[in-house]
Parts: C-alpha cells; structure tokens; sequence
C-alpha cells in the first residue's frame, strides 16, 4: 500500500474537525442543511461515487425507473447527511437528548437473545444509520462491542473513535477482531458487524443477494458456529413521518451451523430491509466487486 502523505492526513483531519464542530455546534435545522451541502460538496468531487450506485441499482433493482433510481441515490446522499449530523452531535444525544434523536422497537428480540447466555451477534449493515444504531444501543440497553476497520489516517481515525467510545461502548479493530469477538460472546456480550461490504475470495463464499452472486464473509457464520451465539439483525432506520429514527431489532435468524446456508439466510434478512427502505443503504460501494472465478468484472 502507498505511504499517505502527512500533509494529505492533516488536511483531511482539519476538514474532518471543521465539518463535525460546525455540526455539533449548529442549532439542529441549520446542522441538517450544513451537512447537506457538504454531502452535496462530496456527490461532486468524487462523481464515482454516483456513477456506482446507478451500476449497482441498475444491477440489483432493474424493475426501477432510471429516473426512481437517481432518486434513490439522491436518497443515499441526503442519508449520509443525516449520518453526518448525529454523529456530530453524539456529545449531546448522550447527555439526555436521546428521544428527540431515536426510540427502540422490538428490543425483546434482542433480550431473548441475550438471556440464552451465549452472547449475541448483531447482524447490521451500512443501512440507516449504522453510527448512531451502535451508539444508542449502549444508552438503550448496555454497552456492546462493536467491530471496525481502522480509517486510513490516523488522525482522522482517532477523532471517529473518540466520539463512538462516548456511550461506553467497546471498539474492536478487525486486525484483532477474532480474539476479541470470541472473548465477548463467551462473556455473553453481544457483538455489533457490519455484514454488508465486499470480501475477498479468501475470505467469504458467494451468496445470492439482489439476484446476483456475491462474495460475503464467512466470519460472522462462523462465529455463531464456534461459539453458538444468537444472531439477531438491527438497524436504526429513519422514519420520515417521525423525523427520528427507530432501532428496530428483527426476530432472531435460526441458524444451522453450516456456514454457507447461514451467511446466505443473513444476506436474505438484510436484502429485504434494505428493498423496504433503498435510499438509506450505501449502494455507492462496489459490493459486487469481487467476481466468482471466470466471470467479468461488474465495474
């Protein structure tokens, strides 16, 4: 991998800190149409980024219009400003302004779960709002482990995990995510993973997801697997009639210990959340990137 600059890490730290303290600080209308503009900024600068979620979408859901697709990429942006704004403000949230921000809807899935003793594994995805669904559930519940690559620049990376950490949650880098997963489960604690990126050949097996084959990490199975631990999806959605989000919790999976049946029955779940609410799941990734062996490139 190139070495980055510590310039580049500077400045990317400095525009990190500038966007989330005018967000922080901003009273909550003018916060929402701050981080619109700077979502919109992002829509422009980096064009690939649109460019991959029509691909994706023209992919995944051709019964669509173009014209309701460039609306669901609309949706996507205007989702991560949301993402952008309670992020920011997560000092405040945790200071008692929590309903104002979110409530919880099926907790008793994840109750039941956890009384099994085994811990829980909590299927989430880069859908809603996956900073805020971690953060709140420590407020919520009790504090859980939550699973994470480091950013590229440090800086940047230091300031993101500072703010995740203010709930009283336990961040785990995935460099030593096994140990620490297991350590967790076999405490009985439950343990967030976003389930929803591409992986290598190495490290996943193909399932069918929107119709089309793709490469998911076995890792989550395999862990409920090793451990026997309940797998119980969640996602903090925003609701628009609301104007907050609901951290829903869905029935626990049954799961059946064979890895590639288990890892295609969570991708099920999560492709039938995600046709509820399309505009809020990050189809700007290139989730069909890796190809089984013999087939083209999608990108």
């Amino acid at each position: 991998m190139r070495r980055r600059s510590q310039v580049r890490n500077v400045v990317e730290y400095c525009v990190a800190l500038v966007a989330v303290t005018t967000l922080q600080w901003a009273p909550r209308k003018i916060a929402f149409f701050l981080a619109r503009l700077y979502t919109h900024l992002l829509d422009r600068a980096i064009p690939r980024l649109r460019r991959v979620a029509r691909q994706n979408l023209a992919m995944a859901l051709p019964e669509f219009t173009p014209q309701r697709h460039a609306e669901i990429v609309d949706g996507v942006f205007l989702s991560v400003s949301r993402i952008l704004v309670t992020f920011a403000k997560f000092p405040s949230i945790r200071r008692g302004y929590l309903g104002d921000w979110i409530r919880l809807e099926g907790g008793e899935y994840f109750d039941l779960a956890r009384q099994a003793g085994r811990g829980v594994l909590v299927a989430t995805a880069h859908l809603g709002n996956w900073e805020l669904s971690a953060f709140t559930h420590a407020l919520m519940t009790a504090p859980m482990h939550i699973v994470v690559r480091p950013l590229d620049n440090p800086k940047v990376d230091s300031l993101v995990e500072r703010y995740r950490g203010l709930s009283g949650n336990y961040i785990i880098r995935k460099k030593e995510a096994a140990r620490g997963i297991l350590r967790a489960l076999k405490a009985g604690d439950a343990v967030g993973i976003l389930i929803d990126q591409n992986t290598t050949l190495e490290e996943g097996t193909f399932v069918d997801f929107f119709g089309i084959k793709t490469c998911a990490g076995t890792a989550f199975s395999a862990f409920h697997k090793h451990t026997g631990a309940a797998v119980v999806p969640g996602f903090a959605l925003w609701e628009e009639r609301e104007q907050k989000y609901v951290l829903r919790f869905y029935p626990e999976v049954p799961m059946t210990g064979d890895v590639q049946e288990d890892t295609q029955r969570v991708h099920a779940v999560l492709e039938a959340v995600i046709r509820q609410y399309p505009d809020q799941w990050l189809w700007i990734h290139r989730r069909w990137k890796t190809r089984p062996p013999g087939e083209p490139q999608l990108y």
